[in-house]
């Protein structure tokens, strides 16, 4: 329990910002990404059966999301494709629909990981460094700014803040020291987040600094900012609920359906990646795990938050920090809403900087140089997909970049199986073909020029003993080949699997 709550404060630091740069760059109130935050820390949380998935708010559905809210006849409709979305996602889970993410290629999934780490690190270090003009939470190559990722690494000197430098540098050199041994082996710091510690630390030289140098007090771009109010009535009068009379308009399904299939599949494969990552190796049920979705988009909905899904952002601090069961994920639930309802001015002084560094570790942690050496040591059949997956990614968005990643992992599976399925061994004038367990039409031209590379006078045999799928092309070639053998005069010996 302690671990999990020590974990819950991490993923709760990470996620604040995060929902309320998705809410800004899909072109919705902030409250939105605050309220998905909430209920895909909540009800997804105690509906889900994965131990250290986090939900909320999705970078990679932000295109989908502003698109939908433009195209709807006013916000309170997009509420209505929402709500319909996770009914769609409930219903996908019942079908069992799950089951499409684990056909996924795990270099893929690997790649994506890694990809999602240096998007991170990329996109985080301006925002270390005080150059806060694109929203947190945004993910894509092409910026709303008018940049890229890699061209807005050369803009930072134009927008440079020198408290937020200071602190962003002392933010690093903190979380660098809390992975040393000697703190990871102290009881009682152990149990007490870095990110927790460079927070606090983050506020107070915000404070120190502004009274020193208050020509260096950071903006209200630089720091947190969440609606602040006195009284219930103001807190309750900032939720928007649906307008059900939309609920079968034509765009507002539109935008149901598709927001309904990607935030599936982006679900389910934020699962496949953070069974991955826990350290226990525990399997998430993929149909639970769209229904919790779909159940959670509803409720979303319903209060007038953005579209959840499964974020491999959180869940990736989550197991980073030491997360043991999904009680962080809810936990981290309950304190974005106690925060966002009580002390909303005192989260609005905390600097972005502080938290970029945060994000900039948990990015290094997915895209460590160990990841890629160990996809090497395995092969091209498996690096080359990985490599892919990452590149796609970084020029694209994560589900274009994932789906070029997908058609190169099939390529190469189908590759790997088109030259090893078969195997031609010779010793003088004998030749063996030997067939693996599965032999596909895709092997039929192989196995048409081991054939015709054996020369006449010569034996041969043909060993399909362990072969338990043979298909029917192939067996047609091995027929024609018999009748041709008579003519070459070559002695042939089938050897077949004994049923």
């Amino acid at each position: 329990m302690a671990f999990d709550l020590s974990a819950s404060i991490v993923v709760f630091l990470v996620a604040l910002p995060l929902c309320l740069g998705i809410a800004v760059a899909s072109k919705a109130p902030p409250l939105a990404g605050l309220v998905a935050g909430i209920v895909g820390g909540i009800v997804v949380g105690v509906i889900s059966g994965s131990h250290v998935s986090v939900s909320g708010p999705a970078a990679g559905l932000t295109i989908i999301v502003a698109g939908a809210i433009t195209s709807s006849p006013s916000y309170e409709a997009f509420l209505c494709a929402v709500v319909l979305a996770g009914v769609f996602q409930v219903l996908f889970g019942a079908l069992k629909a799950g089951k499409i993410g684990e056909y996924i290629p795990s270099p893929v999934i690997k790649g994506m990981l890694a990809a999602i780490g240096l998007i991170l690190v990329l996109k985080q270090i301006p925002h270390l460094l005080g150059h806060d003009t694109v929203p947190e939470g945004d993910e894509e190559f092409l910026q709303p700014d008018g940049h890229n990722t890699f061209s807005e690494l050369f803009n930072i000197a134009d927008d440079l803040s020198m408290s937020a430098l200071i602190i962003g540098l002392v933010s690093m050199a903190i979380l660098l020291l809390w992975e040393l041994s000697f703190f990871k082996k102290t009881p009682l710091l152990k149990l007490v987040p870095g990110s927790l510690v460079v927070v606090l630390v983050g506020v107070f030289l915000h404070e120190y600094l502004s009274s020193v140098h208050p020509e260096w007090a950071l903006s209200s771009n630089h720091l947190v900012n969440i609606p602040v109010t006195t009284t219930n009535a103001e807190f309750l009068g900032l939720i928007r609920t649906p307008d059900w009379s939309f609920l079968f308009h034509g765009k507002v399904l539109l935008a149901a359906i598709t927001i309904g299939i990607v935030a599936s599949l982006e679900s389910l494969l934020s699962i496949e990646a953070s069974d991955k990552i826990d350290p226990q190796k525990r399997f998430t049920p993929p149909n639970r795990e769209l229904i919790a979705q779909g159940t959670g988009n509803v409720v979303s909905g319903i209060l007038g938050g953005l579209p959840v899904t499964a974020v491999i952002v959180r869940s990736s601090a989550n197991v980073s920090s030491g997360a043991q069961t999904k009680t962080s994920a809810i936990l981290h639930g309950f304190l974005l809403l106690v925060c966002v309802y009580a002390f909303p001015a005192l989260l609005n002084r905390i600097p972005l900087s502080a938290l970029a560094a945060v994000l900039i570790l948990v990015g290094y942690k997915l895209t460590k140089p160990s990841i890629f050496k160990e996809l090497y040591k395995k092969g091209g059949n498996q690096f080359l997909p990985f490599i892919v997956t990452i590149i796609a990614i970084l020029f694209t968005d994560l589900l274009i970049g994932i789906l070029i990643g997908i058609i190169a992992g099939l390529y190469f599976i189908i590759k790997s199986n088109y030259e090893s399925a078969l195997i031609m061994v010779q010793d003088e004038d004998r030749y063996l073909i030997k067939f693996k367990r599965s032999v596909s039409f895709l092997n039929r031209p192989v196995l048409k020029k081991m054939l015709s590379s054996v020369p006449p006078k010569s034996k041969l045999l043909i060993d399909t003993s362990r072969t338990e799928f043979l298909d029917a092309d192939v067996e047609e070639l091995i027929t024609d080949f018999l009748e041709q053998a008579k003519y070459k005069k070559i002695s042939v010996e089938l050897k077949e699997r004994d049923e």
